[in-house]
């Protein structure tokens, strides 16, 4: 009986995915991904990334997946869908640890961004503001609160920026 546990406790723990938030130090890579998510990526593959401990935004245009740290607090990042297809990853209120490949990290100053990017184009939302590399399969923001690095984001051309 006990081995016959042990094995039924063994295959539960394989069965179960493999992390259960946003990873906690996630790269942007701009263009390309964010956190390990790519744009185009299933719902299947977002899930073995990330784990099945999610919410869906019930006010949202498009089905959009939470990731939070903790529960009922926004922090972490998000997946927005288009025919269970990623069309948009980006963080939640500036989640600890998160970086791009060049070392810019949330929280950090928009002299920063600039000295890193060089001169991005702005699209100013309510209340915020976004900086854009535009690329022809995405379009990588920085969401700029209050003269710091707020989020990130990472979407298909197209996609409204402002959330």
């Amino acid at each position: 009986m006990r081995a016959l546990a042990a094995i039924a406790t063994l295959l539960l723990a394989s069965a179960l995915p493999a992390g259960a938030a946003p990873p906690g130090a996630g790269v942007l890579v701009p263009g390309r991904s964010l956190g390990g998510v790519e744009l185009g990526a299933t719902k299947g593959s977002v899930e073995r990334s990330w784990g099945r401990a999610y919410g869906v935004c019930r006010s949202c245009a498009r089905e959009t997946w939470y990731f939070n740290y903790y529960a009922f607090q926004p922090r972490g990042a998000a997946v927005e869908w288009r025919q269970d297809r990623a069309i948009a990853v980006f963080t939640l209120y500036q989640p600890l640890g998160w970086r791009t490949q060049k070392g810019l990290a949330l929280g950090d100053p928009v002299q920063r961004l600039t000295a890193l990017y060089g001169p991005l184009p702005r699209v100013d939302c309510k209340g915020y503001s976004a900086f854009t590399i535009r690329g022809r399969q995405a379009t990588t923001a920085f969401y700029v609160l209050s003269d710091r690095l707020w989020a990130f984001g990472l979407s298909r051309p197209g996609v409204p920026l402002c959330r």
